[in-house]
């Protein structure tokens, strides 16, 4: 799959990623638009919207790009009702770019994925979060991408850290190598040394009281929330990405809830550890999808404001995660 990716082959009109991992699973979505080019115009699309216009994809994928060249289609939070969208896209016989679906919620044998294993101009991969010699390969390869040698011990506590994030695992590297000078022809060792002087936790228990706090709308208590995350250390992207990692779950789950699925039910089939499930629930009931697609956004410009030299990135995104608690609250 990875290599079909890298290839970015005219031949595969449709890519769906499925599965639980969906950090994992935008990470190979980020490598075709790699591969396409730097230049590449992404089109990005929430999944529920095609509920009602399944014909969307079809006229994405054939039109010219802004600037000309190419460019490339990701469907966000995808179920087995996307199904009539898929269909459109194999059989329209004029498709200029590449279409991603990304479904972390969609079933092996459900009908989505059996007809992108069955679709010569399809491919299917399931996503999960990778474990124990999986999880230290994949850390591995991530880092020798980037010229990095890491010991078993730091591949462990880097995949510990970041929660088996590939996104926020992908950032800390590029910081390693930019730290140990290390490029794909000047490998250098990365041990506890480099991790210790660079500072490489991530904070998680903070963290996750600030995604807790934002997205349960308490408003009184995202202040206090920012400013101990801040303390122990924590940087706003891997925040600002896990933010968007549970709204795009969120998304899944808020989906099936407004095809009529009650919550808890949802809620129990994803298998979400039992101190979550009543946030979780809550979570379900309150965002809809339609403000659900707003937060991501919201949270992602400020992900680019904070990656911008010399912007003010930190202050933008302590804005954008309290408009996010706002929004919450207001739904309530």
């Amino acid at each position: 799959m990875i290599s079909a990716l890298d290839a970015a082959s005219p031949a595969i009109r449709l890519y769906l990623l499925h599965g639980p991992d969906e950090a994992g699973a935008a990470d190979h979505a980020a490598r075709l638009g790699r591969a396409l080019g730097t230049d590449a115009e992404k089109v990005a699309i929430d999944g529920s919207s095609l509920k009602g216009d399944p014909g969307r994809v079809v006229d994405e994928a054939r039109s010219l790009a802004l600037f000309g060249g190419r460019r490339w289609i990701l469907v966000s939070g995808v179920g087995d009702d996307a199904l009539e969208a898929a269909r459109l896209l194999i059989a329209e016989p004029h498709v200029e770019h590449p279409v991603v679906f990304l479904g972390p919620g969609l079933r092996g044998k459900g009908k989505l994925v059996e007809f992108a294993v069955a679709e010569p101009a399809a491919m299917s991969f399931a996503c999960y979060v990778p474990d124990g010699a999986n999880a230290d390969r994949m850390v591995a390869g991530i880092a020798r991408d980037q010229g990095l040698r890491p010991t078993q011990n730091a591949a462990r506590r880097l995949m510990t850290a970041s929660n088996g994030d590939r996104a926020v695992i992908a950032r800390e590297i590029e910081k390693l190598a930019l730290y140990l000078d290390a490029a794909a022809d000047r490998p250098r060792d990365l041990d506890d040394d480099a991790l210790d002087a660079l500072g490489a936790e991530l904070g998680d228990a903070q963290m996750s009281d600030v995604v807790d706090a934002a997205l349960e709308g308490r408003v009184r208590d995202i202040a206090r929330a920012l400013g101990r995350f801040t303390e122990s250390g924590g940087a706003a992207i891997p925040l600002l990405r896990q933010m968007v990692r549970k709204l795009m779950t969120l998304a899944a789950m808020r989906a099936e809830v407004e095809s009529g699925r009650p919550a808890a039910a949802v809620v129990k089939a994803r298998h979400v550890h039992f101190r979550e499930v009543a946030s979780t629930v809550r979570q379900v009931e309150r965002w809809k999808s339609a403000d659900i697609a707003a937060a991501i956004d919201r949270l992602r410009r400020a992900e680019r404001a904070q990656m911008a030299a010399g912007g003010a990135g930190e202050i933008l995104s302590d804005v954008a995660i309290t408009e996010t608690t706002r929004a919450a609250a207001r739904a309530r």
